[in-house]
């Protein structure tokens, strides 16, 4: 729920580049076993039903994301999408993760 929560307050133009780039950090992750099962079968749900550009299809890759690859994550959102606040509602998940 927060997951979606952050999605929903990314700008719409910027939604399009995220997914992408949320992908990137999940399949390039060496900490694989840090994803819970039901959490790639949603992904890949969502992934079957069209683009990962939906509000719950991103939230579902953050999530990963943020398991896999904390500082990553974090800094996707700080730097290359410069979304300061959101990078910060990041962070804080990322400890919590």
């Amino acid at each position: 729920m927060v997951y979606r929560k952050i999605v929903g307050k990314i700008p719409i133009e910027d939604q399009g580049k995220l997914s992408p780039k949320l992908v990137d950090i999940i399949l390039k992750s060496k900490n694989d076993d840090k994803m819970p099962s039901n959490l790639a079968k949603t992904i890949l749900q969502y992934w079957h039903q069209g683009p990962l550009l939906r509000e719950e299809s991103l939230s579902a890759l953050l999530e990963a994301a943020v398991l896999l690859e904390p500082e990553e994550t974090v800094e996707l959102f700080e730097e290359k999408l410069q979304l300061a606040d959101l990078a910060k509602a990041v962070k804080r998940l990322s400890v919590q993760a």
